[in-house]
């Protein structure tokens, strides 16, 4: 790989304010989806470098009652300087207030007459895990209380709480009261940023490709150089609809994360973070559930969605890191039954459940018999060719199986064999359709599966008037395949 130059200061202050820009879009696309799910407080309105925001003002949610989200960003080019004691209480480097002794009186200027806020320091810094407050950010709240408060004055706690307040002119019960109400939005980096803000966009119904992420940020950049610091809900619709952006309807939210952490989950409708419950040091090789969590654990957490989800949900999006198990198992919680609308973002397109298809796509079949007692086995091979792996697996197993079908596109099986949503929905259904006159002699299926996400998702949300299915995973090990849930249908 190429070495790149340093940065010039002139490129760190355009990269700076595309930082901003996309921020403040994000915050866009929240007022949006908000109206269109009729948020009970929605944001109304987006603010960018406005006047009544003291030094909080980079970028401001209003919302349609206080509290309305002030945020200080802060971008730096490198990891030279994490967010500690010294980056918030150094001096500006013209000798002015620190960043915190700011924030404070943008804070007592705010909640005056005691106004809730919520107040944001959004970077892509990292938090210095030695410092004695810093590192105790609740990475689900982003607060550094309750923690910050704890222990008496000669801790070390302590004794950074004294620090803090005499750098921002705060008496100590006024800072704990100040860092109740700031957030410390650390290690938001650009890809980070970008994957989030892709993800909120396709939720809320616009296309989210990348070239779609800077058209909107560009739009911001444009309002702000016209002298347009507010921006209302009716001139980002407006952006919207002139930007040629709008690509469905809103959606309530899944997050079912397993792999890496979810950007989503903060926005999400319901969340279910299961990445320090699947063995593995990477999202590359997490593939089962780390001891004591178990598939079973998981399957109860997923069967239980549509009970978490908002009333009425009719259109829903799942995002997240999973495998295929977990998402054929997404796919049967909110089967085709239930009238919910279901989605995930495949590449830079929707598959949904409500997409139109002409008719069935059905699948070349290829069968193998086994005599090894009553039931079907099924490979979908659509990404690769997994026939072979199962067949060992089956005998080495020695499941009752009685033959195994190996279910193709019609182009056979390779990575690009599903171009779009209705190929996919298409296939799905003439999966379905096929295996509902090969399962009638049979009690029950073994499912194995080697394709897109989004294909096993819309797989498992027709997956009706069959047997009950054991899905498994390919968990690359000495087995190959282990089993994971066991579906009724």
């Amino acid at each position: 790989m190429a070495v790149l130059p340093a940065p010039s200061s002139t490129g760190v202050r355009i990269a700076g304010d595309r930082y901003q820009w996309m921020i403040a879009w994000q915050g866009c696309v929240t007022a949006l989806r908000d109206a269109a799910l009729r948020s009970p407080n929605p944001v109304v309105e987006v603010g960018v470098e406005v006047n009544d925001a003291g030094n909080l003002d980079d970028v401001v949610l209003y919302r349609q009652a206080p509290p309305h989200t002030y945020m200080q960003v802060k971008y730096a080019a490198d990891s030279t300087t994490p967010v500690n004691e010294d980056y918030l209480l150094k001096p500006s480097d013209h000798g002015g207030p620190s960043i915190l002794a700011k924030m404070a009186k943008a804070w007592r200027q705010l909640a005056e007459d005691d106004t809730p806020v919520d107040l944001v320091l959004l970077s892509n810094r990292s938090p210095d895990a030695t410092d004695p407050l810093v590192s105790l950010r609740d990475s689900r709240t982003q607060l550094l209380v309750p923690k910050a408060g704890q222990q008496g004055p000669r801790s070390s706690k302590g004794q950074a709480r004294c620090r803090w307040a005499e750098g921002t002119g705060l008496t100590e019960e006024e800072l704990l009261k100040l860092l109740s109400v700031l957030r410390f939005d650390l290690a938001r980096d650009v890809l980070h940023l970008r994957e989030h803000l892709q993800m909120l966009m396709f939720a809320a119904g616009l296309r989210f490709d990348e070239n779609s992420v800077h058209a909107g940020a560009d739009w911001v950049a444009r309002q702000v150089a016209e002298g347009r610091r507010r921006l209302p809900l009716a001139e980002i619709r407006a952006a919207v609809g002139s930007l040629q952006l709008a690509a469905g309807s809103s959606r309530a939210v899944l997050s079912i994360a397993t792999l890496k952490p979810d950007p989503m989950a903060e926005d999400a409708d319901h969340a279910l973070d299961w990445v320090d419950r699947f063995e593995g040091a990477s999202a590359y090789v997490k593939r089962r559930p780390l001891a004591p969590a178990t598939w079973s654990g998981l399957q109860q957490d997923i069967e239980q969605a549509p009970f978490r989800m908002p009333p009425d949900t009719k259109a829903l999006a799942v995002t997240g890191s999973l495998r295929l198990a977990p998402g054929f198992l997404a796919g049967a919680a909110f089967r085709m039954v239930t009238g919910v609308d279901l989605a995930v973002a495949q590449r830079d397109q929707v598959w949904s459940s409500a997409e139109d298809y002409d008719a069935p796509l059905e699948p070349v079949v290829e069968e193998h018999v086994l005599d090894l007692g009553p039931d079907l086995a099924v490979a979908v091979a659509v990404a690769t060719d997994l026939t072979a792996d199962v067949l060992d697996f089956l005998r080495e197993e020695k499941l009752p199986v009685a033959r195994l079908l190996v279910v193709r596109p019609p182009g056979g099986a390779k990575d690009n064999s599903i171009p779009d949503a209705a190929t996919a929905s298409a296939l799905a259904v003439g999966i379905r359709d096929l295996l509902r006159r090969h399962c009638r002699r049979h009690p029950a299926i073994h499912l194995f599966q080697a394709g897109p996400l989004g294909l096993s998702l819309l797989l498992g949300n027709r997956w009706n008037r069959l047997r009950p299915t054991t899905v498994y995973e390919d968990v690359n090990g000495q087995r190959v395949y282990e089993k994971a849930f066991v579906v009724d249908a």
